[in-house]
């Protein structure tokens, strides 16, 4: 099992967009792809404009399959289009890849 830590820095002003494109629409896809959501924090102190979430994946093979899927499914580009009619709601998506140690709780 392997995560990626997700760090999305929305654009400012466009945060309530965002939450609402990820809570009503992304979140659906991600089940949809078989990408499995640990879980979606916003900072209580720190960077007020950023979505962080953790998504598990068997292998980085996997990751790389299942993100391709929904990047590529028609009914995810045309929400995300429409979405961004107004610009962009992230200005920057920074990816971590994440691989447990032996002795981590979360393997």
């Amino acid at each position: 099992m392997i995560y990626e830590l997700r760090v999305d820095e929305i654009v400012p002003g466009k945060a309530p967009q965002a939450h609402e494109r990820l809570e009503k629409h992304l979140m659906g896809f991600f089940a949809k792809h078989g990408i499995t959501v640990v879980g979606i924090w916003t900072d209580e102190i720190g960077t007020s404009n950023q979505l962080k979430a953790l998504l598990a994946f068997d292998d980085l093979a996997d990751r790389e399959r299942k993100w391709s899927e929904l990047q590529s499914d028609q009914a995810w580009i045309e929400i995300r289009t429409k979405s961004e009619e107004d610009g962009p709601l992230l200005a920057c998506v920074t990816n971590t890849i994440l691989r447990p140690t032996s002795y981590s709780p979360a393997q």
